[in-house]
């Protein structure tokens, strides 16, 4: 889905656990990694080293994401590579692990511990082995013994081609801020890109401003910290994701919505689906994997419905779907405003009155000259949606509800 403007998110990991090893060094203020876009899948992709000599890899960003993980069956050989054995530290951290490995084949290493690994993508769950290795960014070393899952090539299919994993920011202690916060504290921000042709950014720790150059002013710097709004981040007490035992928190992040409103007018919603209750169902998550807007079936009828019944009242006539949405309109009638097309705004009304504004681009997909469609999702038309166990889903650079079943 186009979009005119990107979303800055900052996030702070309160899990207090212990901070891995790091190399003795000043602690600089904060850690830049670029942030990119696929046309194509609309995944977010970032870039790092790992190991010796420096392999650069390209990484599928995952805000929920338990761990960073990569394809180390292609063309991987690393000097500093390390299987930790079961028992070991690196092995603690990584719990839970699902057994020690046994093998006699080349390349595996005896009596290294297992963990499961997810293509949040696709879904798929492996059992690889736990590693270590030298992380560096920038052609600096960040840390000594970064602890990451080891994949076989058949686990990236689905992502971006090229891609040699994930690099997941989840509140656990094999998450990539989890990792850094020894070096850069427990902050990180994402600056989402809106399309391919433009850059993102994620920062980890303290830098001292957000200051960017605006689309329609390269020659001007604004801090953009002074349009923050902030709300609180929840904890699912039960995991979304399909390789956690239970027992665990999930490791991706909620906010609480009170109510929605279309062209300022409230919308009937099923309160109870905005909290998260006792078994994990309800609530409201941020994520990077999907490519849009998934709501629960209720929610998704009623925001249809009236989004429909307001451009109506406008002279703007309803065309036939264009998968995978199901709400399409003719541009006909439609005015163009600076962020896209002259359609109603969604407002998503956070806790303490904050709003989160949905418009324009942001809002309708451009399908043709004269096509837009409504760039929501309902979960119960879309498998592939992995909507399921929250009540409002943040997907990509917009948010939408979503329900748990």
């Amino acid at each position: 889905m186009a979009s005119s403007h990107h979303r800055f998110f900052i996030f702070s990991l309160l899990i207090f656990l212990s901070p891995s090893k790091a190399q003795q060094s000043p602690k600089p203020k904060a850690l830049l990694l670029p942030i990119s876009k696929d046309s194509s899948t609309l995944q977010y992709l970032t870039h790092l080293n790992l190991g010796t000599p420096l392999y650069p890899k390209t990484l599928v960003l995952d805000l929920g994401g338990r761990n960073l993980w990569m394809d180390c069956e292609s063309g991987y050989n690393s000097s500093t590579y390390r299987a930790p054995r079961c028992g070991s530290a690196a092995c603690s951290t990584s719990m839970p692990i699902f057994g020690c490995l046994l093998c006699f084949d080349a390349g595996c290493h005896n009596n290294s511990c297992l963990i499961s690994i997810e293509n949040t993508v696709t879904r798929t769950v492996g059992f690889f082995e736990v590693a270590t290795d030298v992380i560096s960014i920038q052609n600096s070393v960040i840390l000594q013994n970064f602890i990451f899952g080891c994949s076989q090539t058949w686990l990236v299919k689905g992502l971006v081609t090229g891609v040699q994993g994930m690099a997941g920011l989840g509140r656990t202690r094999l998450g990539l801020p989890h990792q850094l916060s020894s070096k850069f504290g427990p902050k990180f921000a994402l600056c989402l890109p809106s399309t391919s042709k433009s850059n993102g950014l994620l920062v980890f720790g303290n830098p001292p401003a957000y200051s960017f150059y605006p689309n329609y002013e390269k020659s001007k710097l604004v801090d953009v910290s002074k349009y923050f709004a902030f709300t609180k981040l929840y904890v699912n007490p039960v995991p979304t994701a399909d390789d956690v035992p239970k027992g665990e928190r999930s490791a991706e992040y909620f906010i609480r919505v009170t109510s929605i409103t279309i062209n300022g007018k409230p919308i009937r919603l099923n309160q109870t689906l905005l909290s998260i209750d006792k078994k994990g169902y309800g609530g409201t998550k941020i994520s990077t994997v999907n490519p849009y807007m998934v709501l629960e079936s209720s929610i998704y009828e009623v925001v249809a419905e009236t989004f429909g019944k307001e451009l109506k009242a406008m002279n703007v006539s309803k065309v036939a779907p264009v998968a995978p949405f199901s709400e399409c309109f003719s541009t006909e009638f439609l005015g163009y405003t600076p962020v896209g097309p002259g359609v109603p705004d969604v407002k998503l009304v956070l806790e303490n009155n904050v709003y989160w504004d949905i418009q324009g681009a942001n809002l309708v997909a451009q399908i043709s000259h004269g096509v837009v469609c409504l760039a929501f999702v309902d979960e119960a038309m879309n498998s592939d949606a992995k909507a399921k166990g929250k009540a409002i889903l943040v997907e990509n650079d917009d948010v939408v509800p979503t329900r748990s079943v």
